[in-house]
């Protein structure tokens, strides 16, 4: 018999679990502090548990926390760790240290469906979904669980293409009773699939990263998504949104030499986000095998963010961080360990 686990599952899940196993109903709001705030892995630690009803839930049910089957560490300190699913699946997550912060890229998808041509993830294809427990597992099994400052969704797949899993994590992330994370400790990055990114800003307070790449029509060359999901959508459905509070509003645009980083470019790239309160992530391209497209200059890049800032835009050039142990952006891949 396979054990449910407790992983995942938000507060009126553990009641209903307490209910179906003949326990009171509050039983699951103690199972959620035990597990998401005292982080404990043993029944037999959840002491103020019924030393009956903790031999039930040992009987029944698992907690869920799995360690990661593989750990890299980059010579800059990002660490990257290889997870290993029930189905033989793997996934990657990226814990990435910066002074005071400490942010964990957690993926929300075994591969992905949206085939950007400069990611890696794109290229195995999509496998499934994962599960609440599955993302849960990735922040709550790594070894510096206990530190994290930030997660973001932007490791492997689409975040909006799993929204059911990933509003359930962001709720436990959040709730008092559950780890009541502040919602700016969060940013969830998307190619912009109009519906949910819409039902993401409805039902969350958390940041959001909308992948650009491209000022115009030319990002369906790199990006599939756009010819499904015009990004001159996406950016008239943002403009009614008010971004100029506690939510933060960022684009993410890669560098590819002669392909977007003109000056002419980030003219068009100003026009285009005329308007609403954001920031421009600018981020080299990291190479990926088979796929020629080469990263801009440093010049180059530096260029492009002054002009952007000269024209009204806030854009920053963002650190690549993990790059030597393929942990930098666009390069997680289902990789089986040894």
């Amino acid at each position: 018999m396979q054990k449910r686990t407790l992983v995942g599952k938000n507060l009126s899940e553990l009641k209903q679990l307490s209910q179906e196993l003949g326990m009171p109903a509050f039983a699951g709001k103690q199972m959620c502090e035990w597990v998401y705030q005292k982080r404990v892995t043993d029944f037999s630690d959840m002491t103020n548990i019924s030393k009956q009803n903790r031999e039930k839930l040992s009987k029944e049910c698992e907690v869920g926390v799995v360690a990661p089957m593989h750990q890299v560490v980059s010579s800059d300190g990002t660490e990257k760790y290889l997870f290993r699913l029930h189905d033989g699946h793997t996934i990657e997550t990226v814990y990435i240290p910066d002074r005071e912060r400490a942010t964990l890229c957690v993926s929300s998808q075994v591969g992905c469906k949206m085939n950007c041509l400069f990611c890696m993830t794109g290229k195995q294809g999509f496998q499934r979904n994962l599960t609440p427990a599955e993302i849960m597992n990735q922040i709550l099994a790594v070894p510096h669980s206990e530190q994290l400052t930030n997660i973001v969704f932007m490791g492997m797949g689409e975040p909006t293409d799993n929204l059911d899993s990933v509003l359930t994590v962001i709720d436990i992330l959040t709730a008092s009773w559950g780890m009541a994370w502040s919602p700016k400790r969060i940013t969830l990055s998307t190619v912009g699939i109009r519906k949910g990114v819409k039902r993401f800003l409805d039902e969350s307070k958390c940041h959001l990263a909308v992948s650009l790449h491209a000022p115009d029509g030319r990002r369906a060359r790199y990006m599939p998504a756009e010819k499904a999901f015009p990004i001159s959508d996406m950016i008239a459905m943002l403009r009614e949104y008010d971004f100029s509070h506690q939510r933060r509003l960022s684009f993410e645009y890669i560098m590819l030499r002669g392909v977007n980083d003109s000056l002419e470019d980030a003219a068009k790239l100003s026009e285009l986000l005329k308007g609403l309160d954001c920031r421009v992530n600018l981020i080299r391209y990291h190479a990926i095998p088979g796929i020629s497209l080469q990263s801009s200059s440093d010049a180059v890049i530096e260029a492009f963010r002054d002009e952007l800032n000269k024209r009204g835009v806030v854009a920053t050039i963002r650190a690549s961080r993990g790059e030597d142990v393929s942990a930098a952006c666009g390069m997680l891949a289902s990789q089986k360990g040894e």
